[in-house]
Order: structure tokens, then sequence, then C-alpha cells
């Protein structure tokens, strides 16, 4: 261990290797683009690429729908049953749920 240190030494009391390492340890944590600030946001935007494809997904499902409920009456009735148990005059409505 000492004689690692022997050879290190001289290297460490080097001002341009001390400029290079407080420099390299300012970007990696003082900066205002520090290391961690850079993999939390790095994280932040994967999230944010799977809710963005998420949603690309819903609003494609959604837009088929409200075309086929725009364009046939029968889905339009189908969906009114099916999601506001609206009901026909001279009709009853049983709703049955399943576990």
């Amino acid at each position: 261990m000492k004689k690692l240190f022997k050879t290190i030494w001289p290297y460490l009391k080097n001002k341009y290797v001390l400029t290079i390492g407080a420099f390299i340890v300012w970007i990696l944590f003082f900066s205002q683009y520090n290391l961690l600030d850079r993999i939390h946001m790095a994280k932040s935007l994967r999230q944010l690429k799977d809710e963005k494809q998420y949603y690309k997904e819903q609003i494609k499902r959604d837009s088929t729908r409200l075309y086929e409920l725009t364009t046939n009456d029968e889905n339009l009735e189908k969906f009114a049953r099916e999601q506001y148990y609206m009901k026909k005059k001279n009709e009853d409505l049983f709703v049955i749920i399943e576990e």
C-alpha cells in the first residue's frame, strides 16, 4: 500500500491533475447538469414516453369507438344500454355483476 501511495503521490501534487480532478468532481456533483440530476431526468423521460404511448393508444381506441357510435344508431343504442343502463319504455333492466 505504501509503495502504491509513493508512486501516485507525485502525480497528485501536480497542479494540472488537481485542477482536472476538481473539474470532474464539480461536473459530476455540483454543476447545474450534474450526474444525479441527469439520471433522474432520464428516468422521468422514459416514464413520460411510456405514458405518451399509452395515451396515443387510448386516443386511437376512443376515436375508433366514437366513429362507430356516430355512424351507426345500433351501436349508439348498444353503448347507451351497456354503459349508462338506459332502457326503452315498458322494459325492465337487470344488471348482472360477475365476480
